[in-house]
């Protein structure tokens, strides 16, 4: 995406020209994008048109970037004050009779935080988004707190940020810093981007980042160190505040921002797990969120964006699909991320279970929530399933390929028909929705999650389970080569295995080589046991969520499956003898 199309407009303020361009509908709700450094307005170009359908979006370049002018002398026409200035320009040319909402990245969210809290925009903003920048004088008062009462983790808190912050001191040198990007490093800054932060190109950074980059230096010189020096007591935010922090941003810590409440009544909280340049590398994302959190400022609730799952700013807002979502650990897991605030995707072959776990999931927390039906082992179902999702909901961020049966018998009992049954749902259904779904993920760049539930008997041969054993053997063979491919394009692949969990697979799991009524009686005694064992799958679902957000690849859950893998690794040849036991039926 580009900002082509967009319209232009030239605002005049404190001795510069500033380009300002606009998307969408003047008459919706304003949204103002203010870029950081290096960069200039085109960071935001994948972000804007995914929010024009819905919003007025304005972007301008700051002062001496891109196209607008730069102050003159460059010293001291970069400070807050100054660009608190431009900000109100901008905001009474493009909503002159509304408050905007503000949008800020790096710099961009440093500006925001002086907008937020002064009292002359009081009124004019209605709402800020900081992503990737904090305020100034809430970081001076961050670490007048640590100097004044040290201790071992406060002082190490000090030490981690003051790694992270090597570049501001040679921002501070003089001329250094426009040699080196007026030479090799505005040159190798987009490989730079792509290699390290993983940011595609596209027409971004744009021609003018050399220029950018060094007049943006002033940036730095006009405010760090006076700020940082002498914070303001009074940086109250007066408008509602959502944070995004990227959890992999190699500039700043987390921990900036714990005591953010203080000084900020109306607080959202999110996490991502990316790195800094989250505009280039998670716009889907970011638009969600913006959107879901302008759109409820506008109605007078900005704590309806707050979920309240123990995960509710990892997933608010992100598209999950569960497959077999229906019953037992499909729909525990799809409530778990409802409650955590991600828009949830039921799918099921059962159509009244799957629509029973959509509508529950909008009461408990999703802000949508659809049903689908499906049978995960037909390749062209699952194949017209993807391009609905793709064209009506979104890529999936996370996939749970959850939907599989239950068989039990002697090989030689286990009929052809029977491997091809217990193989077309447990593994190839697997295989369709890593492969469908999965690849829009990819093709996005964007990163994501899959998770393949896989179970204890992947690793735990058993005389009674060889067809169930191998397709889930294959599952977390499957899920192991995938996190490996696709671990650099962000991503993650976790085989989860439960173990003994009490659900209704028991009950409805086939019994190769016995009659009708010897089969109904093993299924009640299988789920009697199960039921006695009474591992809940909400559980499971928890582990689930955790495994995500984690990272993990292989996970047992229940101790006997944890127990059985840390076997399976250490004492493979007792396990081996377990399993000519007789099992209990």
């Amino acid at each position: 995406m580009t900002l082509e199309g967009a319209r232009e407009r030239r605002v005049r303020t404190g001795g510069v020209e500033l380009c300002v361009a606009e998307l969408g509908d003047p008459g919706q709700p304003t949204v103002v994008l203010v870029h950081g450094y290096p960069d200039s307005k085109e960071v935001w170009s994948e972000v804007a048109p995914r929010l024009a359908d819905r919003f007025h979006v304005v972007l301008y370049d700051v002062r001496g970037h891109g196209r607008s002018t730069a102050p003159k002398p460059l010293r001291g026409g970069f400070t807050l004050e100054k660009l608190t200035d431009d900000f109100l320009a901008v905001a009474d040319a493009v909503s002159p009779d509304r408050p905007v909402h503000l949008v800020g990245h790096d710099w961009g969210s440093v500006q925001g935080w002086e907008f937020a809290t002064v009292k002359r925009t009081e009124g004019r903003i209605a709402s800020f988004t900081s992503m990737s920048g904090p305020s100034l004088d809430h970081f001076g008062h961050w670490i007048d707190s640590r100097l004044k009462r040290p201790t071992p983790r406060r002082v190490g808190q000090l030490l981690g940020q003051g790694a992270k912050s090597w570049y501001v001191y040679l921002l501070h040198t003089p001329a250094l810093p426009e040699l080196a990007w007026r030479g090799p490093l505005g040159k190798t800054w987009p490989r730079i981007l792509e290699r390290v932060e993983k940011v595609p190109g596209g027409g971004y950074p744009t021609p003018s980042l050399p220029t950018d980059a060094a007049h943006g230096a002033w940036l730095y010189r006009d405010n760090v160190r006076a700020r940082l020096r002498r914070p303001r007591p009074d940086a109250y935010a007066h408008a509602p505040v959502q944070l995004i922090t990227p959890l992999g941003d190699a500039f700043l810590s987390e921990r900036l921002y714990d005591e953010l409440e203080q000084w900020v009544p109306q607080l959202t909280r999110r996490t991502l797990p990316a790195k800094h340049w989250i505009p280039r590398s998670r716009p889907d994302q970011l638009a969600s969120w913006i959107t879901e959190f302008v759109t409820s400022v506008e109605g007078g609730r900005p704590e309806s964006v707050t979920a309240t799952g123990k995960y509710a700013d990892r997933f608010g807002g992100q598209l999950v699909l569960v497959t077999g979502a229906g019953s037992g650990i499909g729909r525990a897991t799809a409530y778990a991320f409802a409650e955590a605030g991600a828009r949830v995707v039921a799918v099921d072959r059962d159509a009244e279970a799957a629509i029973r776990t959509a509508e529950m999931s909008r009461l408990i927390g999703a802000p949508e929530a659809w049903a689908e039906t499906v049978d995960v082992s037909d390749e062209q179902a699952m194949e017209k399933l993807a391009a609905k999702v793709a064209t009506e909901y979104g890529v999936v961020d996370v996939l749970v390929n959850n939907a599989g049966i239950g068989l039990s018998g002697s090989f030689f009992d286990t009929t052809p028909e029977d491997w091809k049954k217990v193989l077309d749902v447990n593994l190839w259904g697997v295989i369709h929705g890593c492969r469908l779904f999965g690849k829009k993920m990819a093709e996005r760049g964007q990163g994501g999650h899959i998770v393949n539930i896989a179970s204890a008997a992947a690793y735990q041969p058993s005389k009674a389970l060889p067809a169930y054993s191998t397709s889930k053997a294959a599952v977390l063979m499957l899920s192991e080569c995938l996190r490996a491919e696709l671990a650099g394009q962000g991503i993650g692949v976790t085989a989860i295995c439960p173990g003994l969990v009490n659900t209704n697979i028991t009950s409805t799991a086939h019994f190769a080589g016995v009659d009708a009524e010897e089969e109904k009686r093993r299924q009640k005694k299988s789920a009697r046991l199960y039921g006695l064992r009474n591992y809940p799958p909400e559980k499971v679902a928890d582990a689930i969520l955790r495994a995500v957000v984690r990272g993990d690849a292989v996970v047992p859950v229940t101790p006997e499956a944890r127990g059985a893998y840390l076997m399976s690794r250490f004492t493979p040849r007792a396990l081996r003898r377990i399993a000519r036991l007789e099992p209990p039926l």
